[in-house]
Parts: structure tokens; sequence; C-alpha cells
């Protein structure tokens, strides 16, 4: 029973985060509430990661799990707030559910021993097929500059620099506790977002209501901190398969939660293009990714 508890806190934690950020950006600009966001769940995690022995990783070592942590949680964490001013928070859970497709092409190119095979290349297909048929909404008619073509592009974009993140780990951080490399990462990248927030957002305004405060710490606790020490409990005691199958279902959750509290739509394209992303993902799954992720990711 706690491993089932467990492993569906971390879907439903993952799934609602989407859900979350949006409700926060009503009132918070993105990157500052992605910066406080990410040094809240720093705060919760250092106590665990002192435990698993923070105090003992080598200067050089904090170097190199924080430059990672900048493609891991900074960048694609600016990204992903960003790119949700103009997104609908099930379309943006989907876009980014493709991450498992990008893992398995940057493998190939950066990871000795990983062939392209027949599924890998189908995955593929899949996952850039469904990318295709969320974004024709935003694209007919109109120039690829509009809002929610520019925001589904830094989903994508967001995906494919976390699976980047993934493999570097891959190559050469995988003797660093899973705990340590996590906090170190979340801390790395809130000082990268809270840097670009001070440069970009100088001129707007957050309004802290009682709102903003709920999905910041809502996104720190329950978002990060929470489902990332149930998932390191998890490891070892449930197969990758299970692992990998996480952005999956927290996917379902995110579209489920856009419907049933944001109103969203679930037109053709997000049941056509979701049901090609999650089935390119999924394969992705079967042909090796969840082999190959560090920590499962979501919004």
């Amino acid at each position: 029973m706690p491993v089932r508890l467990a492993y569906a806190a971390c879907c439903v934690f993952w799934g609602s985060t989407w859900l979350a950020i949006k409700l926060g950006l009503r009132d918070l600009p993105p990157l500052r509430f992605a910066a406080v966001r990410m040094a809240l769940a720093t705060a919760v995690l250092l106590p665990f990661a002192l435990r698993s022995g923070l105090r003992a990783l080598p200067p050089a070592r904090w170097l190199h799990v924080g430059a990672v942590g900048l493609l891991q949680i900074g960048i694609p964490y600016g990204l992903l707030f960003a790119a949700q001013q103009w997104v609908p928070s099930s379309v943006a859970a989907v876009l980014f559910a493709t991450f498992p497709v990008w893992l398995l092409l940057l493998a190939r190119v950066l990871l000795p021993g990983q062939m392209l095979t027949a599924g890998k290349i189908a995955a593929a297909v899949l996952g850039v097929a469904g990318v295709a048929v969320l974004q024709a909404p935003a694209l007919r008619g109109a120039s690829l500059a509009t809002d929610a073509a520019v925001g589904g592009a830094l989903i994508v974009a967001a995906a494919f620099v976390i699976a980047l993140a993934n493999v570097l780990i891959r190559r050469g951080l995988t003797d660093v506790p899973p705990v340590v490399l996590t906090c170190v990462q979340v801390l790395a990248g809130s000082l990268l977002l809270g840097v670009a927030a001070l440069a970009l957002e100088s001129d707007r305004t957050a309004l802290w209501s009682t709102r903003a405060f709920a999905a910041v710490a809502y996104l720190a606790v329950f978002g990060t901190a929470l489902p990332y020490l149930a998932l390191f409990w998890l490891l070892g005691r449930i197969p990758v398969s299970a692992i990998g199958a996480i952005p999956l279902l927290d996917t379902t959750v995110a579209v489920t939660l856009g419907a049933l509290v944001l109103h969203e739509p679930i037109g053709w394209n997000l049941v056509g293009g979701g049901a090609m992303v999650l089935a390119g993902a999924a394969l992705a799954n079967f042909a090796g990714a969840a082999r190959l992720e560090t920590l499962p990711e979501s919004g």
C-alpha cells in the first residue's frame, strides 16, 4: 500500500503542476514565479540532501552539477513558465510529454552503445507528428510569430533541453546521490531564474495575492520536493517501466484538471495530437528511454 500511495502521489502531484502554474501566472510574472518556486523547493530539499552527503560533494562536483542544473531547471522552467502565459495547461502538458522522444534521440548521439532502432524511429515520428497536430490551430491562417505558436515551441524546446541534461547526467554524474543531485540543480536553477527575472521583468508588477502564495507554495512543496522524495523512495521498489510511465500518467492528470477546473476545451487537435504524443512517449519508454532518465520530469 505505501508503494501504491507514493506512486499515485507522484502522478497526481506532478500532473497538477500545470494547473497550479496557470493559476499563479494570473498574478505573477513567469520568471519571478519560477525563481521563487525553485528557491522554496531548495529549502525543503536541503535537509534531506544534507543527510545524503551534500557536505561531502567536492567543489568541482558542485560546479558540474550546478552547470547541468541550469539545463535541467533554470533554462527549461523559464521557458515553460513563460510559454504557459499563452498555451492552455493541457496542451502544455502534452507537448512536454515529448521528453522521452528527445531523450532517445540525444542518447543516440551522445551516449555510446545507443542504437537507433525501428521502435525509436517510430517513437520520434509519432512524437513530431503529434506536436504538428497540437500546434495546427495556432498556426492555421497565422504567422509563426503568434503567441500560441511561440509558446508551443518554447515548451518543446524545454523538453529537449531537459532531455539533454538527463543525457549529460548519465555521462558523468550517476555517482551523485539523487537527492543531492536534485537539490543542487534546483538551487542553480533558482539562481539563474532569479537573475533572469531581475534583468527581464523589472517593469512587471507581482501581485502577491492569496492565490499567488498558494500556487508558489503548492508547486514548491507538492509539485517539486515531495514527489521527488517519494520517487527516490520508490527507486528499487518498482520496475523501471513503472517509473517511465509516470510522465504519461501525470499528463493525463494535467489534461483532466485543465478541462475540469480551467474549462479548457478538448478539441480534435488535443485528442489526436495528444494520442500521438503519448503513444510516441510510451513507445520511447518501451525502447529504453525510461532507463536513461535520471528523474521523470513535469511542469
